[in-house]
């Protein structure tokens, strides 16, 4: 019986042979070549996805090359049994440097792919997510992260019952309007990332996840998430297995930990940072046993950090606090010995730190940094620390006292060291750590030279700071062109350094020498020996308060990509050269020229018109120089961003061009000590920056000019990096303007500070002065004006100097609120004037008060603050009437808290003051030091 069953096989097994010969398909396969494994019509899908397809950078150049089977190509995979495409992997690259990505339309030819089980479009510049892709029902990894997609997430996706995988991350325009319903059918989802996703509007969202039974791996970061008030109960019942789960940068409250503790035995990591958690950490995460990764930073935690819950943390290797309010000592960690990173800074812990953390051997990070630490850190805090990477004790008030010959038994990449006590001497044992890529001692009372062998070190350095000590000596001038290999920040502001500036690495990218003594021309140092070196990193070039001179360089335009520019202070001679509007030429670049200051130094000549190209220009600073011609009208169409513009005390002339008033961002406006001639534009009121009645609150990292009390000295405060633009300012003093003072002026109602002094102007002053409720300091002295002062002046609350003095005004003085606070120096040289503070008595009120005969009234407006506050915080707390005005009335309540934040800004005004003054003493003292 077997030799005819085996025939008739035989014969069955050849006729299909012929049948899949003639026909060419057998099983899906095409086998006229032996070599070519495909499906026809997934092939002619691929090429049709293709065409549909932006590839600018050759993603896909292999797709319909020579090579004719599809499971060739790159970024494709067939399965080995039935060659269908199975997966396709087409990521890109957005981030690398050259980028490389696709864009365009995902086409609906991709449904011909209906074996896919692996998709992967991530890292593309894809703007929408299709319906379609719901049905490649076979699908297990789907990843469209890091694309542009926006709209609704299409609940079509609910029909991928095989997906394992789901990263829609980092679309910052997804939304999701379907409650997450989508999700039930996805019983075999073990990863869902959907950071960045809008959802809000999603109700109950704890218990959406909770139905996922094969749920691993969480990610809902920044998706604006609440917990609803009231709080709700959420389901008890909980299948899925979580371990990672990452709820960062939302705005979650604490009652979120009944939901989370149900997972106790299985969560491995957890993320919480960036939320609204307050109170006491929770004693429930010490039996979340199995945890090795805690991030709880940048929320309201407070009290102590609670050393019994940590301890039950056997597996803890990650423990990140920081950006809390936690108080008290740091708690004896040593139980947790697989602990590799600790992150304590910025909360308010204090004390001195405890030996036991010498004793956490597996530490790689330890980040104690912007606390009130105390006392003195010896090699015994260290010295079992031989894993350690990252060292931060920056902006604490630590004593760091090792030996001379103290060899560390670690090797940093990081270390912060930044406002610790390190000296006088520099630190010898730095000298063992030739890895570090970032290295911060500023503000660490060193002083003397730096050792020979610093300048010997070979750094691939990302950032380099020892700014703010008494360092002295030259620079080799080799130092920078050949020991920086990266692209760096280096910061040695704010020493003594003297002698010529060391040539500059082609890799820097911010450097800042301000405030030393360095001399000589900076020629050499910018352009190298034949002006051929390009800096196509350097963003930041911080020259300031040296001593340096020569005519400025020519190479401008081997720094396309300058962003700040900062020369003043110095000794620079000749004209600007017109070449400086070259930084702006580069077609490629983004981010132009936003700042220029070269005030305070000897330039002459016109403003080079090369500037017209620097379209991006926030800041414009010359004043102080010797610069003439006509203000160009140019500045005022070219340069429609600014927000600065100071010519001051140069000899520009001619008449304030029409122009300016196109500039509707700007806020400081100084055009004073020049020799302008005409009439003030009454289209001033076109600043609509300055029209606006409260402060702009947008970040910016430069210095602004604020005036004193007699509004003769400029100061300039050097701002630290993010502080708010507090002042509008409006400087037209001491040139030869002429007319009326435009009423227009009296629509900014944004103004803070206005000063027309010491030119020829007459007529009256205009009645609604009154307006301007934000004005602080009004000079007005020195012209020919005439006619009553505005009663209106009364209701200027926040006015802190005034002065109307010579002039030809009459009549009686206003008296009330602010104006009575204002001694006789504001009004004198009017002789027509009468009444208090002035000794004429006006006629009709022989008993009007005489003048003031207390020096007090002739003190320097920063003495009358601390007097001013004192009255109004005693008055306040004094007087329970005004108090319960201030509950019942609106108008009055916000008055006054306007009234106390104006005194806050007055207040860290008078601080930078006495920072510039010290800082004054503290270059003469280098000088000194040096000589």
């Amino acid at each position: 019986m077997r030799g005819p069953y085996a025939a008739l096989l035989l014969l069955l097994g050849l006729l299909l042979l012929l049948l899949c010969t003639a026909t060419s398909i057998c099983f899906g396969l095409n086998l006229r070549n032996s070599e070519v494994r495909y499906i026809e019509e997934e092939r002619q899908a691929l090429l049709k996805l293709k065409q549909s397809l932006q590839d600018d950078d050759g993603l896909l150049s292999s797709w319909g090359s020579q090579e004719e089977d599809c499971c060739n190509w790159k970024r494709i995979k067939c399965s080995n049994r039935t060659a269908h495409v199975v997966k396709l992997d087409l990521r890109g690259d957005r981030y690398s440097e050259p980028s490389k990505y696709l864009y365009g339309e995902i086409n609906s030819s991709l449904l011909g792919l209906q074996h896919l089980t692996y998709l992967d479009l991530s890292l593309n510049a894809f703007s929408i997510l299709p319906e379609f892709i719901g049905s490649l029902t076979k699908l297990q990894y789907l990843n469209l992260s890091n694309n542009y997609l926006s709209g609704t997430i299409p609940p079509q996706l609910g029909n991928l019952t095989s997906l394992t995988s789901l990263d829609l991350s980092r679309n910052y325009g997804l939304i999701e309007d379907h409650n997450l319903d989508w999700l039930f059918n996805l019983s075999s989802l073990r990863h869902l990332d959907m950071s960045t996703v809008y959802l809000s509007k999603v109700v109950n969202w704890p218990d959406k996840v909770t139905m996922l039974p094969s749920l691993l791996d969480l990610s809902l970061s920044g998706c604006a998430l609440s917990m609803p008030i009231p709080p709700v109960l959420f389901n008890a019942n909980s299948s899925s297995p979580l371990s990672i789960v990452d709820l960062s940068f939302n705005y979650l409250n604490s009652s979120i930990f009944p939901w989370l503790f149900k997972y106790t035995n299985s969560l491995v990591v957890l993320d919480l940072n960036y939320n609204e958690l307050e109170g006491s950490i929770p004693k429930a995460f010490g039996n979340i046993i199995n945890l090795v990764h805690l991030h709880l930073s940048s929320n309201y935690f407070e009290g102590k950090i609670p050393q019994s819950t940590l301890e039950n943390l056997h597996y803890l290797q990650v423990l990140d606090l920081s950006q809390n309010s936690l108080s008290g000592e740091v708690p004896d960690l040593s139980k947790l010995t697989f602990l590799s990173e600790l992150h304590l800074s910025k909360n308010q812990l204090n004390g001195s730190l405890p030996n036991v953390l010498g004793k956490l051997s597996k530490l790689q990070v330890l980040d104690l940094s912007l606390n009130s630490f105390e006392g003195v850190i010896t090699e015994a805090h260290l010295s079992n620390l031989s894993t350690l990477r990252q060292l931060d004790f920056s902006s604490n008030s630590l004593s760091l006292k090792f030996s001379p010959s103290w060899v560390p038994p670690f090797h940093l990449d990081t270390i912060n060291l930044g406002s610790c006590n390190l000296g006088p001497a520099f630190p010898q044992w730095l000298q063992t750590q030739k890895n570090f890529s970032w290295l911060d001692i500023s503000n660490a009372t060193i002083s003397g030279t730096i050792p020979n062998w610093f300048w010997d070190l070979s750094f691939n350095i990302n950032f380099l700071s020892l700014s703010h000590n008494q360092i002295t000596g030259t620079i080799p001038l080799q130092w920078l062109s050949s020991r920086f290999m990266g692209s760096s920040t280096i910061d040695l502001s704010d020493n003594c350094f003297n002698g010529p500036l060391p040539r500059l690495n082609s890799n820097l990218m911010s450097l800042n020498f301000s405030n030393n003594l360095f001399q000589g021309s900076i020629n050499t140092s910018l352009c190298g020996t034949n002006g051929s070196v390009t800096y196509w990193y350097l963003r930041y070039l911080d020259l300031s308060n040296n001593s340096l001179s020569g005519e400025l360089p020519n190479c401008w335009a081997n720094m396309p990509y300058l962003f700040r520019l900062d020369l003043a202070y110095n000794n620079f001679i000749g004209s600007i050269p017109n070449s400086i509007g070259s930084i702006c030429n580069f077609t490629e670049n983004e981010y132009m020229l936003q700042m220029l200051r070269l005030e305070y130094n000897n330039f002459i000549g016109e403003l080079p018109k090369s500037l017209m190209s620097c379209s991006s220009l926030i800041i414009l600073h010359v004043g102080e120089n010797r610069l003439f011609g006509r203000i160009p009208a140019w500045i005022g169409t070219s340069l429609p961003y600014l927000k600065v513009l100071i010519l001051s005390s140069n000899s520009f002339t001619g008449s304030i061009p029409l122009q300016l008033c196109g500039l509707k961002y700007l806020q400081i406006l100084d055009l004073s000590h020049n020799n302008i001639v005409g009439t003030i534009p009454p289209c001033l009121n076109n600043f609509i920056a300055m029209d606006e009645r409260y402060y702009n609150l947008e970040s910016i990292t430069y210095s602004i000019p604020y005036y004193n009390a007699t509004f003769q000295e400029k100061i300039i405060m050097q701002f630290e990096k993010d502080i708010y633009f507090l002042f509008k300012v409006i400087d037209l003093s001491s040139n030869k303007l002429e007319g009326e003072i435009p009423r227009e002026i009296t629509s900014l109602l944004g103004l803070s500070g206005l000063n027309l002094s010491n030119n020829l102007l007459i007529g009256i002053i205009p009645q609604n002065f009154g307006d301007l409720n934000n004005l602080e300091f009004l000079d007005l002295s020195s012209n020919h004006l005439s006619g009553t002062i505005p009663h209106s002046l009364v209701d200027l609350i926040f006015l802190a100097l005034l002065n109307l003095s010579y002039n030809n005004l009459s009549g009686r003085i206003p008296f009330g609120y602010q104006l009575d606070t204002f001694s006789y120096s504001s009004y004198v040289g009017n002789t027509y004037l009468c009444g208090s503070p002035l000794s004429k008595e006006c006629p009709e009120n022989a008993a009007t008060q005489g003048p003031q005969t207390s020096s007090k009234h002739d003190t320097d407006f920063y003495e009358h603050l601390w007097l001013y506050t004192s009255i109004a915080i005693g008055f306040i707390v004094g007087f329970w009437g005004v108090c319960g005005s201030l509950v019942l009335k609106s108008s009055w309540r916000h008055a006054y808290f306007q009234f106390l934040d104006k005194m806050g800004d007055r207040l860290y005004v008078t601080i930078a003051i006495n920072k510039a003054k010290l800082l004054r003493n503290f270059k003469s003292q280098c000088y000194q030091e040096n000589t």
